[in-house]
């Protein structure tokens, strides 16, 4: 379940500098926070190729991550299977890392976890949003937000993290919380939408 760490921005140019300009274009759209569409052929066809390395992982006894899957592990870093990403390629995560089990990690957009922060069971983070209005919803349009998630973090099994969340260093979210909004370095926040309960410091 571990693999030597690369470089994020040369793992975003290697998609960038593909010898397939329009998935180039949508996929730099998708991670820059720029309205795309998810149905766009070429990034279908991308999505379903990561996701098919994804359910391999998943189905490994030995919880062994292809290549191309998840390029941006630290060494040392652990995600436990089952898991369920969008891409693969825009999850990060730092040294000391580890993820539980059933994890949803919804990388249309970054997800940067930082050294020896741990997520419980069923955590969810979801980068992608939908317009409100039905129409263009319908029609496949959204936008990612990037989530960061800082060092020595906790999050308690079943919290869900939403699109743009940063929670600074050395904070703990309850089990079960709903994160809609940034959290402050060093504080406890639970509940639906997570609140700060107390400072840890």
């Amino acid at each position: 379940m571990q693999t030597d760490i690369q470089d994020s921005q040369a793992a975003n140019n290697s998609l960038a500098e593909t010898d397939n300009p329009a998935l180039a274009k949508i996929y730099h759209r998708m991670i820059s926070g720029e309205e795309y569409c998810c149905v766009d052929p070429e990034l279908l066809r991308f999505r379903a190729k990561q996701q098919g390395l994804n359910r391999k992982a998943n189905l490994d006894p030995d919880g062994h991550i292809p290549p191309g899957l998840l390029p941006n592990l630290a060494p040392n870093a652990m995600i436990c299977t089952p898991f369920f990403v969008s891409y693969g390629i825009n999850l990060q995560l730092a040294s000391g890392v580890f993820i539980n089990t059933n994890a949803t990690l919804q990388d249309n957009a970054p997800i940067i976890i930082g050294a020896n922060s741990m997520l419980g069971p069923n955590v969810q983070c979801y980068t992608a949003t939908h317009p409100l209005e039905a129409a263009p919803r319908i029609a496949g349009l959204e936008t990612a937000r990037a989530i960061h998630i800082g060092e020595r973090v906790w999050i308690g099994g079943g919290a869900i993290i939403l699109p743009g969340v940063h929670i600074g260093d050395e904070a703990v979210v309850a089990a079960g919380s709903v994160v809609t909004k940034d959290v402050p370095a060093g504080t406890l926040v639970a509940g639906n939408p997570a609140r700060v309960k107390r400072s840890l410091k």
